[in-house]
């Protein structure tokens, strides 16, 4: 049986912070800082004005996807790995964005020449990706993502999975630590595929409590 790769995108296999904060700044007079807080805190007005609310947060965001996912650029060496790993596992993105987003994120996905499932999310992944594993007869999977809330979501509903904590984007990646739920903390494709790859050879699934090790 083929493993099973669930695999985030924003800040795993596409940029989206750094593209997020150029337009902030080009379209709405916003200084958007990665630091891998809150994205409401991380925003400032130029002008010296109240800085955002929450609600005004999440129209940005709306106002982001889909209209200027064409800003997005490639995670290097991501497409090469999915390619590598699509060969011994069933490769499926699951994206927290809204379902509308879904057929745009396809279509920006194969624009990169990534030509895999997408399943669009709202809130933690566990469950979303519990019904995947069971769909694919629970083979051995590897989950790949880089916010610790959905590590400790799968290790909640889907503990047999493999937990790999990944942040793409190096203005962000060292304002973050590792996840507590992940199984390591890897923030290259390059080691990632390697790690994945010795996941899925060794055929036997996640233990309940994760090991932490370094990469």
């Amino acid at each position: 049986m083929k493993g099973l790769l669930i695999c985030d995108c924003d800040e795993v296999l596409l940029h989206m912070v750094r593209h997020f904060g150029v337009w902030l700044r080009e379209h709405h007079d916003i200084d958007f800082a990665a630091n891998g807080g809150d994205f409401a805190t991380s925003m400032t007005r130029i002008s010296g004005g109240p800085a955002p609310t929450r609600e005004e947060m999440w129209g940005l965001l709306e106002g982001f996807f889909p209209a200027e996912m064409s800003r997005q650029t490639l995670v290097p060496h991501a497409r090469e790995a999915l390619a590598a790993l699509s060969q011994i596992a069933d490769v499926v993105i699951l994206t927290n964005l809204a379902d509308h987003n879904r057929e745009p994120r396809i279509a920006q996905l194969l624009g990169h020449d990534m030509a895999y499932r997408v399943e669009t999310n709202q809130g933690g992944k566990g469950d979303p990706v519990a019904r995947l594993v069971a769909e694919h007869g629970n083979p051995v999977t590897v989950f790949v993502d880089d916010l610790a809330v959905h590590h400790a979501s799968v290790a909640k509903h889907a503990p047999q999975v493999h937990r790999l904590h990944m942040i793409s984007e190096p203005d962000l990646a060292p304002n973050v630590p590792p996840a507590p739920a992940a199984h390591v903390r890897i923030d290259d494709w390059q080691a990632a595929q390697v790690w994945i790859s010795d996941r899925f050879a060794a055929g036997l699934p996640a233990a309940s409590s994760p090991e932490r090790t370094s990469a």
